[in-house]
Parts: structure tokens; sequence; C-alpha cells
């Protein structure tokens, strides 16, 4: 009989379609720390024939990948055209900063009842560091640690994928934005992670929540006052 391993082998629809899907989410997960990284920018073509020779497939998983991607918010599929790395200009992301407004107190709220103990002592140093950084890379990695961590004790599933889709889509504007109140030397936000802290430690969910809402807020405003932050080139 024929090992299924061995060259030359039969290989099963079901197995094909398992390393396509694992190409896919291999694949989605590279484009995406592509994106969030800045590597590819807001309105850059996404050459699909480029990444299928990157990671050796075919362009079926890397079609797979981008429909994922698309999904997340993070790519824009245009018909006869390709695929184009997701941008918005103001209003769009003031839409988005509105609607984090409004979950994200509800997400923080259904996870204090379920934080482990040890999550204040981790998120209060994270605030120390990003109290301690100049780099706007670092402050971002940093900062996405600390709310994940806030959310950390939630069970609900839906409100915490709305809100991980609005942080991916608006990434790319807070790291603009980030480098602006850096070298401006704002420490506002510093205080409100500390406060957020501090609430946390006294399962004072409505004062979490009144923070929460607070801290998204103020990046919203402060985000329309540089709208040079959203001149960029526009995909199709």
């Amino acid at each position: 009989m024929t090992d299924e391993h061995e060259p030359g082998a039969p290989v099963s629809p079901s197995s094909e379609k398992t390393g396509v899907g694992n190409n896919s989410r291999r694949i989605a997960d590279g484009v995406r720390d592509a994106i969030l990284s800045g590597e590819l920018a807001p309105g850059s073509r996404i050459r699909q024939e480029e990444i299928a020779a990157k990671y050796g497939v075919s362009r079926i998983p890397v079609r797979s990948a981008l429909s994922i991607l698309e999904a997340d918010g993070l790519v824009k599929l245009v018909a006869n055209s390709g695929a184009w790395v997701s941008q918005f200009d103001l209003g769009e992301c003031e839409e988005f900063y509105r609607i984090r407004e409004q979950v994200e107190p509800l997400l923080l709220a259904a996870s204090m009842p379920g934080l482990a103990p040890d999550v204040c002592d981790r998120m209060d140093a994270l605030a120390e560091q990003m109290a301690n950084t100049s780099s706007a890379d670092e402050f971002l990695r940093l900062d996405r640690e600390f709310h994940d961590l806030s959310y950390s004790g939630a069970k609900t599933v839906v409100l915490d994928e709305i809100v991980q889709r609005m942080w991916n889509m608006t990434h790319h504007y807070r790291l603009m934005f980030t480098r602006v109140f850096l070298d401006q030397g704002d420490t506002i936000v510093h205080d409100e992670h500390r406060m957020l802290v501090r609430a946390l430690r006294e399962g004072d969910t409505d004062q979490a929540e009144l923070v929460a809402r607070a801290h998204i807020r103020r990046t919203r405003l402060q985000l329309a006052r540089h709208p040079e932050l959203f001149t960029v080139h526009r995909s199709p």
C-alpha cells in the first residue's frame, strides 16, 4: 500500500482543504502583522502574486487569507482591481471611536468580576512602562496588552470580537496620534491608565466605566484636531 505521505501519493479532498485552511491562517497572521506594524500602510495595494511567492503557495489560500482580513476590517477587496489595506477618513474613524465609547465600558463591566487577582499588578507595571517610553510602537504594544488584560475576565464573545475589530481598524491612526502626543509630552493618558487600575482594584464598576469612556472620548477629540493624520492616498 502506498503511504499517503510519500511523494506522488493521492491527497484526499479533506486533507487538501485542511492544508489550504492552515496556509490561509498563516498568511492572514503574517499580513495582519505587516499591516499593524505599518509595513503595509493604509491605502497600499496588496499584490496576491507576491504574497503567494513569499509563502510558497498558490493564490487560493492567499485569497482566503485576504477574505479573513477583510472580515477583520483590515483589507478592502475591490472587484476587478485587487486587494488594498483599509484606510479611513476622519469621519469614519470618529464613528469607530463612538462605537468604542459605548461598547468597551460594557466589556469592562463584564470583565471585572472575573479578573484574576494579579491582573491589576501587571496593569500597574504596564502603566509605568508606558509612562517611561518615548517609542510610539512600544507604547501601543504595551497599551494593547494593558487594555486586553482589563477585558480578560469577560466571558462574552460578541463584545470582545467587536472591540478587537475596532482596535485593529484604528491601529494605524492611533500609532500616528501616539507619535504626536509623545512629542508633546502629554501625560493625561498615563493618569487615566492609573485611575482605571485603581477603579479595578476597588471593584468600582461605575468609576471604571467612566474612566474608560472618557479615555476613548478624549482620543477621539484629539484625533479630530489633527486632520493631517488622515491626508493619505485613497485606495479605490
